[in-house]
């Protein structure tokens, strides 16, 4: 398992993430077996929010990492907050949600500490200085000791760092050998192709210029939920010829590739695999530190159906 030091902290961490969005749909002893697996393969970070399972995701996590061997002084524990649910969803960053959120995330996770705490969707009611006094006090307190973003542009994390005095060190976005919009225009500048539309205000370099983690979640989805490009003959052909061939190549999964193809960027993106299976999980993990070569990488993105210039 490739690691490496998180920018602006002194946490060494997997480049593979557990998500745990889904772990409502388990019992104990499967989320124990889960964790455990994920634990022995290297990976030693967790990702949460408040409203997976309505909360539940955290509190069955606590309860089976009880279970394991596994100390709370060896994981990073991350949880997000900021988005309401309801009759009628809405995204709040207002001081009191804020610190409600955590004392309630804290108290599901079982723990003192949230090594990281993400602001889930941008709201566009924020007011930066009634976020920086949440974090504040959630830092002096030493309830959080880093904070990041989930699905921001660059512009609102530079109106929420201008007041926010702890560095933003992550942020998580949904990136996949599908859903390749984080460096599509980049690669198509000035051109008059769907590819060269900025979809991402420039995330990608921006992040890498200011030293921020980016998280990507859905690596193996296609779109927003449309399901998995892996095994998706009938819709990607070409993509998984060329992930099946390099997956004998290596002898690994095709799940080990399309990580692969996330992990060989030099940014160093970590991916937030979400599956309720140990052997997915494992599968995943396989595809940490694969050193896929640019003819590869480049193969891979124009068989997903980009163009290459």
């Amino acid at each position: 398992m490739k690691t490496f030091v998180l920018p602006g902290t002194d946490l060494n961490v997997s480049n593979i993430i557990l998500g745990n969005m889904r772990i409502n749909g388990l019992d104990d002893a499967s989320i124990q077996e889960l964790l455990q697996t994920a634990y022995e393969e290297g990976i030693n970070f967790y990702d949460h929010a408040d409203i997976y399972g309505g909360g539940e995701c955290e509190s069955l996590f606590a309860k089976a990492l009880s279970h394991t061997d596994i100390s709370r002084e060896k994981i990073v524990l991350q949880s997000k907050c900021g988005i309401r649910k309801g009759a009628t969803g809405y995204y709040d960053f207002s001081k009191d949600h804020i610190l409600t959120s955590v004392d309630a995330i804290l108290q599901r996770l079982n723990t003192e500490y949230l090594d990281i705490l993400l602001l889930h969707r941008p709201d566009p009611l924020m007011e930066p200085d009634e976020v920086a006094a949440a974090f504040q006090q959630l830092h002096d307190s030493g309830k959080v000791r880093h904070f990041g973003v989930s699905n921001h542009t660059p512009q609102q994390i530079e109106l929420l760092q201008r007041s926010v005095d702890q560095k933003l060190i992550v942020n998580q976005v949904q990136y996949s050998l599908a859903h390749t919009p984080l460096i599509d225009s980049s690669m198509s500048l000035n051109m008059k192709t769907d590819e060269s539309v900025n979809r991402d205000a420039g995330t990608l370099d921006y992040s890498r210029l200011n030293e921020i983690t980016l998280q990507a979640w859905s690596p193996y989805q296609n779109g927003f939920f449309a399901g998995t490009f892996i095994g998706n003959h009938k819709e990607f052909p070409e993509l998984n010829d060329v992930l099946e061939r390099l997956a004998k190549q290596y002898n690994v999964s095709a799940t080990a590739i399309a990580t692969a193809w996330i992990t060989r960027h030099p940014a160093n993106i970590q991916v937030v695999v979400g599956s309720t299976k140990p052997s997915r999980v494992k599968e995943a993990c396989a595809g940490s530190a694969i050193p896929l070569s640019r003819e590869e990488w480049t193969e891979l993105y124009a068989a997903a159906g980009n163009l290459i210039p």
